[in-house]
This record gives structure tokens, C-alpha cells and sequence, in this order.
């Protein structure tokens, strides 16, 4: 499986587990630390955690790729996964307005993905 295929499998990993806002970035053109960005939101401490080790696990038991490192695990507002040709960003939202990965790989070419479910929206009374 090559690179790209493995980091859409990390976006269907945190699709499973109820992720959003999801974005898949191609930055190998102009990064020399990764080839794959992928950002992901999620609206707990508990949801980062679950989706982060849903895309730890199915990496290494199904496609053979554990990360070479994770941080932030313990405290569930910014977990990244470094499986090396891909990184995986998984926040809380007002973190991940607050550190604006968005803002700094603006320029960088985005995949498509399947559909995933919007971020749930609240009713005012």
C-alpha cells in the first residue's frame, strides 16, 4: 500500500470514530519532515483519545504501520501521530482554531474523502 492510500485509511480510521472537519493535505512538495498532513477535529478530550488510538491500532494490527511517535495522548486536547511519511493532527476544536495548522498549510493541495458527517450543529431556543 503506498503512502497516500495509508494516510486515507488514518482519515477513514477517524471518520469511524466520529472525527470531523477532516482535512487530508499533500505537503511532500514542500515539506521535508512528511509527505501527509491529515487534521481532524473532535468535540472531547475522551473523542481525541478515542480517535487517535482507533488510527494508532488500525495502523499497526491492520496495515502493519505503528507510529513512530505519539504526543499528547495523556491530556486529550492535541494528540499527533508520527508514522513518518504521514502526520496525523487530531484536536479539539478551539484548539485547533487556536493553533491554525489550517492557516499554515493553506496553500497545500487537499484530497478528497469520502463523506463524512458534519459537525453537530446546536439549536438556540
Amino acid at each position: 500500500m503506498n503512502t497516500e492510500d495509508l494516510a486515507r485509511c488514518c482519515a477513514g480510521y477517524a471518520l469511524d470514530k466520529k472525527a470531523f472537519n477532516i482535512r487530508l493535505l499533500y505537503v511532500g512538495a514542500t515539506s521535508s519532515l512528511t509527505d501527509y498532513i491529515l487534521i481532524a477535529s473532535c468535540g472531547s478530550d475522551r473523542q481525541v483519545q478515542a480517535v487517535a488510538e482507533a488510527i494508532r491500532l488500525g495502523m499497526k494490527d491492520e496495515q502493519n504501520e505503528p507510529p513512530i511517535a505519539v504526543e499528547g495522548m495523556t491530556e486529550g486536547r492535541w494528540v499527533l501521530l508520527d508514522f513518518g511519511n504521514i502526520m496525523v493532527h487530531i484536536f479539539q476544536q478551539p484548539v485547533r482554531e487556536f493553533y491554525d495548522l489550517d492557516g499554515l498549510w493553506v496553500d497545500a493541495p487537499e484530497l478528497e474523502l469520502p463523506q463524512e458527517k458534519q459537525e453537530p450543529t446546536r439549536k438556540e431556543s
